[in-house]
């Protein structure tokens, strides 16, 4: 008498996490899975799960934080100007603000619009940009919320070129190899 052993499976947590959560409907067992996007996972792929509530959520929060980060500006160069501090430093604040808000709102759009190029800089230069840019930032958050989800472009685009890979990768394997011709 044998025994059969069936390995059982088990799903830890970190597991689950890596799990999209939403698929298509038609997905073979090979098909590439879609990139999960922060905060909407992979329900951009076919906007179900809440998609569009969240995204809304999200553009609202973000217009707000873009709101707030501006009143913070305003009223810390409003103590800056009370603090009867020279003229060109208030204007030299003033204008290393706007310079940081313009290129912060500029990489952060370009990111989530164009394909990264393939000399990639290194993201950790820009940071202090962002930090003193913050509101372009949030600002390109809430604008790009308001169209897609912020990156949904280029992974749906990543994600259909992946998938047409795939499908003709497949297409090449499922003929014949009866029929090939040996010679």
């Amino acid at each position: 008498m044998s025994k059969s052993v069936r390995p059982t499976v088990t799903s830890s947590a970190s597991d689950r996490q890596d799990r999209p959560q939403a698929q298509p409907q038609a997905e073979s067992p090979g098909e590439p899975r879609p990139e999960p996007i922060r905060f909407y996972g992979t329900s951009w792929v076919d906007r179900s799960g809440g998609y569009r509530v969240r995204r809304v959520g999200l553009f609202l929060g973000a217009l707000v934080l873009t709101l707030g980060g501006a009143l913070v500006l305003t009223l810390g160069y409003g103590g800056l100007t009370g603090a009867e501090t020279p003229g060109w430093l208030g204007a030299l604040v003033a204008l290393a603000f706007a310079i940081c808000t313009a290129l912060a709102f500029t990489r952060q759009w370009l990111g989530w619009t164009r394909p990264a190029p393939d000399a990639r800089v290194d993201e950790s230069a820009f940071r202090s940009i962002n930090v003193v840019g913050f509101v372009g930032v949030l600002a390109a958050y809430t604008l790009r919320s308001a169209v897609e989800a912020p990156g949904e472009r280029l992974a749906r685009a990543r994600h259909e070129e992946a998938l047409e890979r795939h499908r003709r990768l497949v297409a090449k394997r499922s003929r014949n190899p009866a029929r090939r011709r040996r010679g």
